[in-house]
C-alpha cells in the first residue's frame, strides 16, 4: 500500500511540475491577501490588483499623493483596455447634512474624474455619481471608521458608459 501511495505522490508531483511554468500573459495570481487568479483585462483584477478607490480627509475633495497614485494605475489599466468604461462613486461620511454630503461627494467623484481624464483617459468613458453619506462602508461614530467612508469609487463595466 505505501508503494501505490509513494507512486500516486510522484505522479502527481510531475504533474504539477509540468504545469508549474510561468503564468499565461493575461493571468496573474494575487497572492497572499487574496486568493485566486485574475485576467488582467477583468473587473476583479481592476479592484484587487490596481485598487477602486481612493480616500480624502476630512471636508476635503483634493487628491492626496497617494490618492493620485492610485489614480495613475487606474489609468494606466483604463487605457489598456479600452472596452470597459467606468461610474465613478462619490462618498462622504455620516457628519453633516444630507444635502452638504451629496455636494461633497460630487465634488470628490469629479476629482477623480478630472484627473483620469488628465491622464488621457476619454472623458465620455467616464460618468460621476453622489450617494453622500447614504452609502457607507461601515457605520460608526470614530474617525478611523469615518475616514474608510470618505472615498471615491471607480466601477469599471465593459461597454460603453
Amino acid at each position: 500500500m505505501t508503494l501505490r501511495l509513494a507512486a500516486i505522490l510522484i505522479s502527481g508531483a510531475l504533474v504539477l511540475a509540468g504545469c508549474a511554468g510561468a503564468p499565461n500573459d493575461n493571468m496573474r495570481n494575487t497572492g497572499s491577501d487574496n486568493t485566486g487568479v485574475y485576467q488582467q483585462d477583468s473587473p476583479e483584477f481592476f479592484v484587487h490588483q490596481v485598487g477602486d478607490r481612493v480616500h480624502f480627509a476630512v471636508d476635503q475633495s483634493t487628491l492626496s499623493a497617494e490618492a493620485m497614485s492610485i489614480l495613475d494605475a487606474q489609468a494606466a489599466w483604463l487605457g489598456q483596455n479600452g472596452e470597459f468604461s467606468a461610474l465613478i462613486e462619490g462618498h462622504a461620511d455620516e457628519q453633516g447634512t444630507r444635502e452638504y454630503n451629496l455636494a461633497l461627494g460630487a465634488r470628490r467623484a469629479a476629482a477623480a474624474k478630472d484627473y483620469l481624464v488628465s491622464k488621457g483617459v476619454a472623458g465620455g468613458r467616464l460618468r460621476t455619481i453622489s450617494y453622500g453619506k447614504e452609502r457607507p462602508i461601515e457605520i460608526c461614530s470614530t474617525e478611523d471608521c469615518w475616514s474608510r467612508n470618505r472615498r471615491a469609487v471607480t466601477v469599471v463595466s465593459a461597454g460603453s458608459s
